[in-house]
């Protein structure tokens, strides 16, 4: 909206919008079935979800591509970001903010990804300013938006060099108005982020621990055959010992996964999030704790609901 210049009425907080309540209610899932935002309704009723939709409708003919070809280079960059960028980018960066469990394996297999990705962008940048045409498009706002967590946590400067036409192209970016004035100021890193145990564990949902049960009363024992009622007296107890184990089971922490896109979304099994604290609202599936780390593009993020 910052580039077509749409006006937008966002409903990002109470009383107007209380993720977890309001996208549950009849009358939103009337309208967007999945409960999921971002969700755009226009005045005339017209309701979408899903980012790149939202985004295309909001945008202008520079934005979407003057031309066949360029509307077609600017769907690939999209879906480019969707499918290549974010994936990897999730594995690496979810866990420095202590919201994924840290796998090794897979992060090192990240890395690998993001330097393909890198290496791509940097060769199609050498001789572009923008990745279509000479201005900015919705290829750059989504291309540049999947990787501002990249660079604001694990991008660090040994990282980058290699790639100086995308870093170029990025800083390009996100110093234009437009995206400064939803993403504010983007400092990249100087030293690459770190996965923190305290963090992820802190980050967790606290569950609530299982209650104690009273102690059965002790009967004294009763002459000669004080040995029998011991005996049952075990006998009963151990149907107890079961029954606790099975609470315990029942209340016990999740299962560690081993495949790291566990907590995310189906679809592609990421998405981006920004913080309260860094946009002001949130992003996440109805059913689960992980968030969406990175807003796609600043009319976007006007349209969260």
């Amino acid at each position: 909206a910052q580039y077509s210049g749409a006006r937008l009425k966002v409903a990002s907080s109470a009383p107007a919008f209380t993720f977890g309540q309001t996208n549950r209610t009849p009358a939103f899932l009337n309208n967007f079935p999945l409960g999921k935002v971002p969700a755009f309704q226009g005045d005339d009723g017209f309701c979408l979800f899903e980012s790149n939709a939202i985004a295309h409708y909001l945008s202008n003919e520079a934005l979407r591509g003057s031309s066949p070809q360029a509307q077609s280079q600017v769907l690939q960059w999209v879906s480019f970001a969707d499918a290549e960028i974010i994936p990897p980018a999730s594995t690496w960066v979810f866990p420095t903010l202590g919201i994924m469990q840290f796998n090794k394996q897979a992060t090192e297999q990240a890395k690998e990804e993001m330097k393909k990705v890198l290496s791509v962008l940097n060769h199609h940048l050498n001789t572009r300013t923008f990745l279509v045409g000479e201005r900015v498009s919705l290829a750059d706002i989504s291309v540049a938006c999947s990787m501002i967590w990249l660079y604001k946590q694990v991008l660090e400067p040994s990282f980058r060099q290699p790639f100086p036409n995308v870093t170029r192209w990025f800083q390009t970016c996100v110093n234009q108005p437009q995206f400064k004035t939803v993403l504010g100021e983007v400092k990249l890193c100087d030293k690459m982020a770190q996965f923190d145990p305290k963090k992820f564990s802190d980050m967790q949902p606290k569950k609530d621990a299982p209650p104690k049960k009273d102690a059965p009363p002790k009967k004294e024992k009763a002459g000669k055959e004080g040995g029998k009622p011991q005996e049952k007296k075990k006998k009963e107890a151990a149907p107890a010992e079961e029954e606790m184990d099975e609470c315990e089971a029942a209340l016990a922490s999740e299962p560690k996964t081993k495949d790291p896109f566990a907590h995310l979304p189906k679809r592609l099994r990421s998405r981006f999030i920004q913080t309260r604290e860094s946009f002001g609202c949130l992003l996440a599936n109805s059913n689960r704790p992980v968030m969406c780390l990175l807003l796609r593009s600043g009319f976007r993020l006007a349209t969260l609901p």
